[in-house]
């Protein structure tokens, strides 16, 4: 009965020589752990309507307060565990590892990640924008995380990783609002110059596609034995470039005839 006695009375001094010691410090790590989460809570709410304000992607608005806030709370829980005294050399060492593995593993997927943050972030491009890159040429219908979807004229879905926009060339054919559309036409030397340059100026006037400003420009491209080349430089709307070349050739080709101005091929 005796021992029982002193085990419980050795188990209370230990018990408030920790509390003693230790209760300070675990008291400290409570309070700071309630803090530091109300803390990091309100910094959420302000990071939501912060980016709101400034127009961030909607895609990558929960994405990027998610990872700050976990990486928040998983920095407090260490600092929390570091004030209390619990020791975490082998818990780092662990997490050190795990992450060069993971690195090395997905340095790829990292890439494509890094880059679709980048591309939603600087926006060279927006759905609904017309791009040429990867040798495709199209539409983009969804920038994604990991990659971008570029649905082609010809009815086409190519997947992009995003790693690949942001190392190579972008061009983005739309982002203006209009686009220049150059035509470059041959003649023999026995056509009057001035005759076919009313005929593309009419044309140009009652295309309804073609832009006012910039102003056209029309002008003798190059002098060759068999006769003249004269460019045509129009502006029209970005949206819809080959479906106007396509009508103002044809507009243009029957103007062309109407004036009596033959083509080469043509019979005389």
């Amino acid at each position: 009965m005796k021992t029982d006695v002193s085990n419980i009375e050795h188990f209370y001094d230990k018990a408030y020589d920790w509390i003693i010691d230790k209760g300070p410090s675990v008291i400290l790590g409570i309070v700071l752990l309630i803090l530091g989460l109300w803390l990091i809570k309100l910094l959420g709410r302000w990071m939501q309507g912060g980016m709101h304000r400034k127009d961030i992607n909607p895609s990558l608005r929960p994405f990027l307060t998610s990872l700050i806030l976990i990486t928040l709370r998983v920095l407090l829980v260490l600092t929390v565990m570091q004030i209390i005294g619990i020791q975490l050399t082998f818990l780092t060492v662990l997490i050190g590892g795990i992450g060069v593995a993971a690195g090395l593993a997905l340095s790829g997927t990292l890439q494509n990640f890094a880059s679709g943050v980048l591309i939603l972030l600087l926006k060279p491009f927006v759905v609904g924008d017309n791009i040429i890159a990867q040798s495709q040429e199209g539409t983009v219908t969804s920038i994604q995380i990991f990659y971008t979807i570029v649905k082609t004229f010809d009815n086409r879905t190519v997947v992009i990783p995003n790693g690949k926009l942001s190392n190579e060339v972008i061009i983005n054919i739309s982002r203006e609002g209009s686009r220049r559309l150059d035509i470059e036409m041959k003649f023999s030397y026995g056509i009057d110059y001035e005759q076919i340059v009313n005929v593309f100026n009419k044309t140009v006037d009652e295309f309804k596609d073609c832009l006012k400003t910039p102003e056209r420009r029309i002008g003798v491209s190059a002098l060759e034995d068999s006769g003249f080349k004269v460019s045509l430089n129009v502006w029209v709307k970005a949206h819809g470039f080959t479906d106007t070349k396509l009508s103002f050739l044809e507009v243009l080709m029957k103007n062309l005839k109407l004036g009596g101005i033959k083509l080469p091929g043509m019979d005389e």
